[in-house]
């Protein structure tokens, strides 16, 4: 993979929001590792599209008003294939982990057993990246939607509905050794739409129910974008906060906040906590809170889980049982603690 990261996190000050009630929030963006880890030497992908087109009257249900049984009705598949691959291949390549991602052109599959899976054969897999001069072959093996609405009351000549879109998706990843493949990733989602039902074109509203061909390619684009988390480190967005008060030293520790001076907020804030009474354990439980964050944003996950666990034993040493800043505390303790036993796994794949 030709991309590195030498920062784990990254600080944005764009959501800082007020100190209320002696906290303030800000947003973060962490590095999440891969589901599946391909060896080192896979750069060049090449997304694939090895399904049958769905026939048009499999998989669509309607529930008219008043009606307590569905019936089945048609709904166009055309092309909902190539909208899932290509823009796996897109997402994939846009992550810039592997060195290149393409969208081959051709279907693979020129038969119309639907419900049959038929895997690539080694052949076939080799001409592709010969073709291609790709190192591994991402295959969609498997695409299944359905679509079901319910109709629930008729107003101005259009019916206000519900429609709810499942998908249905196997990948695979061809790879150059004598297996061929390795386990399939299998990914179910579901989306749910409310609204008139208008397509004609004849009237608007804000809330417009799409038609089923535009939910199936809305399930197959999303259903792509969150493959690529399966094969692509990727980044995510947090919340995360830091307490304020008063004091001298908390307030300076804030300051160095503002301009990311992290180890220089620890030092305010550890000053802070070792001159803390031990009988004010949310004082100290506060500073050690403050601390864990710093480390966290110095990419330090050991420090960072050593202070978010003090933290938590004093906040539940000193607060009640169903307290918030106890709940919140021990959230973020276990955050860091799967951040940490993460790690590993990110700096593996890059």
């Amino acid at each position: 993979m030709n991309k590195t990261y030498p920062f784990i996190i990254v600080l944005t000050f764009a959501l800082i929001l007020s100190n209320c009630s002696g906290i303030k929030y800000l947003t973060v963006e962490t590095r999440e590792p891969a589901q599946v880890t391909l060896p080192h030497n896979i750069m060049r992908l090449v997304v694939v599209n090895n399904v049958v087109e769905q026939p048009a009257d499999i998989g669509h249900n309607l529930s008219n008003i008043g009606s307590a049984t569905a019936n089945r009705v048609e709904a166009s598949s055309d092309s909902i294939a190539i909208f899932y691959t290509e823009a796996l291949a897109q997402f994939l390549n846009d992550e810039n982990y592997f060195q290149r991602v393409t969208f081959y052109n051709d279907p693979i599959r020129n038969d119309n057993d639907f419900f049959q899976e038929k895997l690539m054969d080694p052949e076939k897999m080799n001409e592709i990246r010969k073709e291609t001069s790709a190192d591994a072959i991402i295959s969609l093996d498997r695409l299944i939607i359905e679509t079901i609405k319910k109709e629930h009351f008729m107003q101005q000549g259009y019916t206000y509905s519900e429609l709810i879109g499942k998908i249905n998706s196997t990948i695979r990843v061809y790879l150059p050794t004598m297996e061929g493949k390795i386990p399939r990733v299998q990914f179910t989602d579901s989306l749910h739409w409310v609204g008139f039902d208008i397509q004609d074109g004849r009237a608007y509203s804000q809330e417009m129910l799409p038609s089923r061909e535009e939910a199936m390619k809305t399930l197959a684009v999303t259903a792509a974008e969150k493959m690529t988390y399966v094969f692509s480190p990727h980044w995510e967005r947090q919340d995360r906060w830091y307490y304020t008060s008063a004091s001298k030293l908390m307030r300076e520790g804030e300051t160095f906040v503002k301009g990311a001076e992290w180890l220089k907020a620890i030092n305010k804030w550890e000053e802070y906590y070792n001159n803390s009474s031990n009988r004010n354990k949310v004082n100290k439980a506060k500073a050690a809170s403050n601390i864990a964050l710093a480390y966290e944003m110095l990419g330090d996950m050991e420090e960072a889980y050593k202070w978010a666990n003090e933290a938590n034993n004093l906040f539940v040493e000193s607060t009640a049982p169903n307290s918030l800043e106890r709940r919140r505390s021990l959230l973020y303790k276990n955050e860091i603690e799967r951040r940490n036993n993460t790690l590993n796994s990110i700096n593996m794949q890059e």
